[in-house]
């Protein structure tokens, strides 16, 4: 049996402000934050094999992508890590795995949360096929592309509670309860791994229970962008059309891998414009 690992920063045990997710400015903090986010990885990983899963691929999914401590991670995982990547968050995902967990998510822009955001400072709100979404929901919508259902996801209570309503009986590891955005109620590293672990058997013993998440095609993708600024620029990619009653920017994609690369494109245009 093959597992696909999407591991994000936010929602990691322990984590619950930016000095603990950002490589440029959170010093010690970071450090710790890596650490956390690898013990939270490796926790998935020893219960993913003790259940009788073979072969293992974790994605580093947050900022630079190089954060999970390689050395530390377990001997049995490989680990794609560094960007660009085509498909950034879910880079490696194909029709070859049996099943797909994303640890350490987080909720979308907009809505409570620890460190609630939507890929980019520049997303206000992102929708495909008039639904808005989060990285949650855009990365399972990318793995329905393979019929790879996501059948677990870690992080606060509140992204527990958005991944449910988007794949009813997903398994959820809450291992923080959010306070703010920038606070939570954290368990222990004890409970936490323990929490990980359980709900990772629980999630492989009931995968015929959950299905992939499916979305008819082509999708019509909206990026509501924080200004108008970030909306002319992202607006240049062909196809793209600007509405720009409400700084956002249209188009449409053939499949999953084409509005990926589309929207990735248009948030790194998009990041050129400064906010006065």
């Amino acid at each position: 049996m093959k597992l696909f690992l999407s591991v994000d920063m936010e929602g990691i045990s322990g984590i619950v402000d930016a000095s603990y997710i950002n490589p440029d400015t959170g010093g010690v903090n970071y450090q710790r934050g890596r650490q956390f986010m690898t013990q939270d990885a490796n926790a998935v990983i020893e219960a993913a094999l003790d259940w009788g899963v073979t072969e293992i691929l974790v994605a580093d999914s947050h900022n630079t992508m190089n954060n999970i401590l390689w050395e530390s991670l377990h001997p049995k995982a490989r680990l794609i890590a560094g960007t660009p990547r085509d498909y950034s968050m879910v880079q490696g995902l194909d029709e070859s795995f049996d099943a797909a967990m994303f640890i350490g998510y987080h909720t979308r822009q907009g809505v409570p949360g620890v460190l609630s955001h939507t890929m980019s400072g520049v997303i206000r709100n992102l929708y495909v096929n008039g639904r808005v979404v989060g990285e949650f929901g855009f990365n399972a919508i990318y793995a329905g592309l393979y019929q790879v259902p996501v059948c677990m996801v870690s992080g606060d209570n509140l992204i527990a509670q958005e991944a449910g309503e988007l794949i009813p009986g997903i398994s959820t590891a809450v291992v923080k309860h959010a306070v703010s955005r920038t606070a939570a109620l954290c368990l222990s590293r004890e409970e936490a791994t323990a929490e990980l672990k359980q709900k990772t058997k629980a999630a492989l013993s009931n995968l015929n229970d959950i299905a992939p998440f499916q979305t008819a095609t082509p999708l019509e993708v909206a990026i509501e962008f924080a200004h108008a600024g970030q909306a002319e620029l992202a607006s240049i990619v062909p196809g793209a059309h600007y509405e720009t009653e409400s700084d956002t920017v249209y188009f449409k994609a053939a499949d999953q891998q084409e509005m990926y690369k589309t929207m990735r494109a248009l948030l790194n245009l998009a990041g050129g414009a400064e906010f006065f």
